[in-house]
């Protein structure tokens, strides 16, 4: 079913912000189904490839910034990692007080193998639009994933003191 042309920008906007929802909850869920098929969390999934994109390597500190997960977390996703043989940790020749935290290429060539065939559809999808147009889609993306770090950066903080009421995953009860 075709949808109708936008009556203003503001419908555009709207329009925009539900596909955009829509694309990041497929991610979400693309994510778990290939972190399962791997037997890991889709925490750590996310995490190689946050490490790949820095070139392969990170510090723990850089990986936690990069996650905004507690020094603490970062530690046990990063033993996963280690346990599960996609990563070494070695020493930052830079800094002998520092580990830095390497992708071993050969554990995650069978995970890039299944994002393969999707990536080059992608390309292909995205081969269809003109210089002048990725460089907008471009840089919407990188505008709006900042602007998305730095709102949940301020949400972490704004809450941090607060109790959250939550549901008991055993119970159904509310607790706070």
């Amino acid at each position: 079913m075709a949808k109708s042309a936008p009556k203003s920008s503001r419908e555009l906007i709207e329009r925009l912000g539900v596909a955009v929802r829509r694309m990041g909850a497929q991610s979400v869920l693309a994510s778990d189904v290939i972190a399962n098929a791997f037997g890991i969390h889709k925490t750590d999934l996310e995490s190689l490839d946050l490490i790949y994109l820095r070139g392969g390597a990170c510090s723990a500190g850089e990986l936690s910034k990069a996650t905004g997960l507690s020094s603490g977390s970062t530690t046990a996703l990063i033993d996963r990692l280690v346990k599960s043989g996609y990563v070494v940790r070695e020493a930052d020749p830079n800094d002998r007080r520092r580990q830095i935290v390497r992708i071993r290429e050969d554990a995650i060539k069978p995970i890039k193998a299944v994002y393969a065939p999707m990536q080059a559809e992608m390309f292909k999808l995205w081969s269809t639009y003109d210089s002048r147009d990725l460089k907008i889609i471009e840089d919407f993306i990188v505008r709006s994933t900042q602007l998305h770090a730095d709102c949940l950066e301020r949400i972490k903080t704004s809450v941090a003191d607060q109790p959250v009421k939550r549901q008991s995953r055993r119970r159904g009860k509310s607790e706070i």
